[in-house]
């Protein structure tokens, strides 16, 4: 017992307060994109939406160092954005607690576009109807029918989401790095643990971010009851 509590006494607690910043921040990059998304896939069907709906569920699917590298790709320093952000921002994701924001933030999407999808196909339209002949703008509607009756879907996904998102590793790895007291998030500390044969801290960490896990898929689970 005394070992336990000097070694969490003595654990530097920076990557659990990383992580969970970095997640929140994510989340709600993730809630903003992929309600907008899921709305419309559920909602408007044009040609070619099948497949830009693949393209956008592409992170459940692909490895998380894909991902990272098409975040370099697409926000390093070489690109043309990135390029630009350095030189008229003074300004980079990469290396930063930022790009570990974006990792996280594409691979949390699909799990909020597609809960918010099925959402919305779930919502009644006869409700829909009946509150625009009450001289209600479709913004309206949308705040006051579509969105409560999509709610609980939406925040199960939202969950989810949350909880990819403060379990990310290799996206972020190849985006922001593993600095300690930077951009060092629980995952990454629990790999540098392993690898320096600190197998008492990795195995607290674990349990840790377990535990974290585990709450926030109990009440992702509530939240898909009441569906």
């Amino acid at each position: 017992m005394n070992t336990t509590n000097s070694l969490i006494a003595s654990t530097d607690w920076f990557p659990l307060v990383l992580s969970l910043k970095v997640a929140a921040v994510a989340t709600v990059l993730a809630l903003i994109v992929g309600v907008a998304l899921g709305w419309v896939f559920a909602r408007k069907r044009f040609f070619g939406s099948n497949v830009l709906e693949a393209a956008f569920m592409l992170p459940l699917v692909l490895p998380p160092t894909v991902i990272g590298y098409a975040i370099l790709v697409a926000a390093g320093r070489r690109s043309p954005l990135g390029a630009w952000l350095r030189e008229h921002l003074d300004y980079t994701i990469i290396f930063s607690w930022h790009g570990a924001v974006v990792a996280s933030a594409v691979v949390a999407l699909p799990l909020v576009l597609k809960s918010a999808s099925a959402a919305f196909s779930g919502v009644d339209r006869s409700l829909e109807a009946a509150a625009s002949t009450l001289r209600q703008s479709p913004f309206s509607v949308f705040l006051r029918v579509t969105l409560p009756l999509a709610w609980p879907g939406i925040l199960a996904g939202t969950l989810l989401a949350f909880a990819r998102a403060m379990g990310e590793f290799g996206a972020s790895l190849m985006v922001a790095g593993s600095i300690p007291k930077q951009t060092q998030t629980l995952s990454m500390a629990i790999y540098d643990a392993v690898q320096e044969g600190h197998d008492d801290l990795a195995l607290l960490l674990v349990i840790v971010t377990s535990l974290l896990s585990i709450t926030v898929l109990v009440l992702s689970n509530r939240f898909f009851s009441l569906k």
